[in-house]
């Protein structure tokens, strides 16, 4: 039988996402303030429960992974637009610190089952090893989900308040992300290879936890780290480098189409290189653009800027199609699950880590970034090598 549409089911699972991403991972930054001031909160406790999120998403990624593997990705993304969509609901109710946590922690259940792992599980069981268009058209058009969502939820959250905003994107993922979802081609039944004899008793293969995987988990971990560290502390920190706050807000800007832009040359021109090529050009930009930030002042803000947003942009592909490269499409979902971890655990503390760092070392807190960008580097050479010895 002939795979269904790439083009459908990137469409199908690219405005998911969007809806998804816009209505979780980018909610914090619109409703932190409004709800701490509710809740008589302060406001980094808010963010504090974002990051409890992103570490049960860390603990319970790898399990997730595994139910990917047995049922498949559209079984899981349609129960997790009900528990988003449960758990927003709860979120809008809440009335104090406890209620908040675990609203929070139901969220984070569906961030490691609900955003970009699951989907691109979703798409290497459709089509295996030619999934790497897939991927990149999904990280396409998901890439908008910041520029969707922060302005409808601001004025969601204006006119409507900060709970009526979680109930109506409650709301969405019920009407439109489930329904989207349930449309998708089944790949329960897509065409695997047999399993390998390390699997499990219920046939799902068990990945190995060999050098490959450590060195990947560390650039995904490194990269997730400067790229939560830069989204929370980016405006604070190029002012700390003399960066007038006028240009501050230029540079944040051009981040997001720099994003897109990128993920457009990885969809052309670059996508007959090999992933891992890709991700060592994506991994450098940041330590490059960094450098000329610290060492231009001003002149060098608006590089640093398109810099990092285009490697950032390449790096979330990379996510996707470096395991695809490295494995192979059996027991993917378990892998990302493992992989994604680190990351996730990383992500969560990076925007009070980085927070420290700025306060002690003013602007020079960027080459904690930089080394941990060239960190990255080195890692992915490493694995290059490892990999032309196999």
């Amino acid at each position: 039988m002939a795979p269904p549409s790439q083009r459908r089911v990137v469409l199908t699972l690219g405005l998911a996402q969007t809806l998804a991403w816009a209505s979780t991972y980018y909610l914090p930054a619109m409703l932190a303030a409004p709800m701490a001031a509710d809740l008589g909160l302060a406001t980094p406790m808010v963010f504090a429960a974002f990051s409890l999120a992103l570490g049960v998403a860390a603990l319970v990624g790898p399990r997730v992974g595994q139910a990917m593997d047995r049922w498949g990705g559209r079984a899981i993304l349609a129960a997790t637009s009900v528990l988003f969509a449960a758990s927003l609901v709860a979120l809008g109710h809440v009335q104090g610190l406890w209620s908040l946590l675990l609203a929070w922690c139901g969220l984070g259940l569906g961030i490691a089952s609900g955003l970009y792992e699951a989907a691109f599980a979703t798409v290497v069981r459709l089509y295996g090893q030619q999934a790497r268009k897939a991927i990149t058209g999904i990280t396409l058009l998901a890439g908008f989900a910041s520029t969707v969502g922060w302005p409808l939820t601001h004025w969601m959250q204006l006119h409507w308040g900060w709970r009526s905003t979680c109930w109506v994107w409650a709301g969405v993922h019920l009407v439109l992300c489930l329904p989207l979802y349930l449309s998708l081609p089944s790949d329960r039944q897509a065409p695997t290879p047999a399993p390998a004899p390390t699997a499990e008793p219920d046939g799902a293969p068990r990945p190995r936890l060999d050098l490959r995987t450590g060195l990947l988990a560390l650039v995904f971990a490194a990269s997730g780290f400067i790229s939560s560290a830069m989204a929370a502390h980016l405006p604070a920190l190029l002012q700390a480098c003399g960066i007038a706050a006028g240009l501050a807000l230029t540079v944040g800007m051009l981040m997001g189409p720099a994003q897109v832009a990128a993920r457009l040359l990885e969809f052309s021109l670059l996508r007959h290189l090999p992933p891992l090529v890709n991700a060592r050009l994506a991994t450098v930009l940041h330590p490059v653009g960094a450098a000329l930030l610290l060492l231009l002042g001003p002149p060098g803000a608006l590089l640093f800027g398109v810099l990092h947003g285009a490697g950032n942009g390449m790096l979330t592909i990379a996510r996707g199609t470096l395991p695809l490269q490295l494995f192979g499409p059996q027991g993917y979902g378990h892998r990302q699950g493992l992989l994604q971890g680190p990351a996730r655990v990383a992500q969560a503390l990076a925007p009070w880590l980085f927070g420290v760092a700025l306060a002690q070392w003013q602007g020079q807190a960027l080459w904690l970034s930089a080394a941990l960008g060239l960190l990255s580097v080195a890692a992915l050479l490493v694995l290059s090598r490892h990999m032309a010895k196999d």
